[in-house]
């Protein structure tokens, strides 16, 4: 898969194309839909397919930061849709330029000069350009101008009610990871490389993979039943924590992993950790050792959930 970054970096080779637009975070069901139907028209056509989105999401540019939290981050997204055989991704950078270019020019340099698209799926509601001036007909009168086709995206329903990022945020936040699962097609998951902490768990009884968020907020707090891959004889099972650990003076959120019945250096492997059910909220403890009681009882329930989860 191709990672395009800019206007200004798309060559006349990668010109004839089928594309979508979108923030594409979770990378969930609704989204896999609409790769089906893109898959489905360039395999018609003899085209590749094109994911064009934007970096930071043009909510997070116009609020400057203060959104509900990623499902995913970037790294993270692209791994994604590279599972689901996305020939190229267009990435603009949403800045102050790109926020006051009009629509028209929108269209004339990204999907005619830039990318000669042939097919496009969009939102129905899908807005773009300057003053969010550029709507869905307006792509349709351009498509039949330019010679591409413009389709609106297949509705995605589970239990009544479309699949969105937001709805799985909410899941999360409630801690029901079930419904998350249901709307991804997959346990939620955080990705990340393994990365020397101060060693405190070694020295408790409860060494750890430290793996750095790099995401301004987390979209799951607290204490968790999980399952590591990305390692030999994976999947692995385990208890993590996500959060800023406030009884040992922690400053900043990052997940932490402790591995069942494993020992090994994992320093530097990149891993992915699947969070299957949570155990508890993050608290702070009196003293670190009433932490250490509380980390066996966790340890305990999360060996009794992985356990059970095997009988069935």
């Amino acid at each position: 898969m191709e990672i395009i970054r800019g206007l200004y970096n798309l060559r006349r080779h990668q010109r004839g194309c089928v594309a979508t637009i979108g923030n594409f975070d979770g990378v969930h069901l609704g989204h896999q839909a609409v790769l089906g139907q893109l898959a489905d028209r360039a395999a018609e056509l003899n085209l590749p397919t094109a994911v064009i989105t934007f970096e930071p999401q043009p909510r997070e540019f116009f609020t400057h930061g203060d959104t509900p939290p990623r499902l995913t981050r970037f790294r993270e997204k692209m791994q994604a849709l590279r599972r689901f055989s996305v020939d190229g991704v267009v990435c603009l950078r949403f800045d102050r330029a790109l926020a006051a270019m009009p629509a028209a020019e929108f269209i004339q340099r990204l999907l005619v000069d830039g990318l000669g698209v042939r097919y496009l799926v969009v939102g129905d509601d899908f807005r773009f350009g300057a003053a969010r001036a550029g709507d869905f007909a307006m792509l349709r009168e351009a498509g039949a101008r330019h010679g591409f086709q413009v389709a609106a995206m297949h509705s995605f329903s589970i239990d009544g009610e479309r699949v969105s990022s937001t709805r799985i945020r909410a899941a999360l936040a409630q801690d029901d990871l079930a419904t998350a699962e249901k709307l991804l097609g997959r346990p939620y998951r955080m990705c990340g490389r393994v990365a020397h902490g101060d060693e405190r768990g070694r020295t408790i009884g409860f060494p750890t993979a430290n793996i750095h968020l790099h995401r301004k907020s987390s979209p799951v707090n607290g204490v968790y039943a999980v399952e590591m891959f990305g390692l030999e004889n994976e999947p692995l099972a385990g208890v993590a924590n996500v959060g800023a650990r406030p009884t040992v003076g922690g400053t900043h959120s990052q997940l932490e992993v402790h591995l069942l019945d494993f020992s090994g250096d994992i320093y530097g492997r990149y891993v992915h950790v699947d969070f299957l059910h949570k155990l508890r909220p993050e608290r702070r403890f009196e003293s670190l050792d009433a932490l250490v009681t509380q980390i066996r009882e966790d340890a305990a329930a999360a060996r009794a959930f992985h356990a059970a989860r095997k009988i069935e």
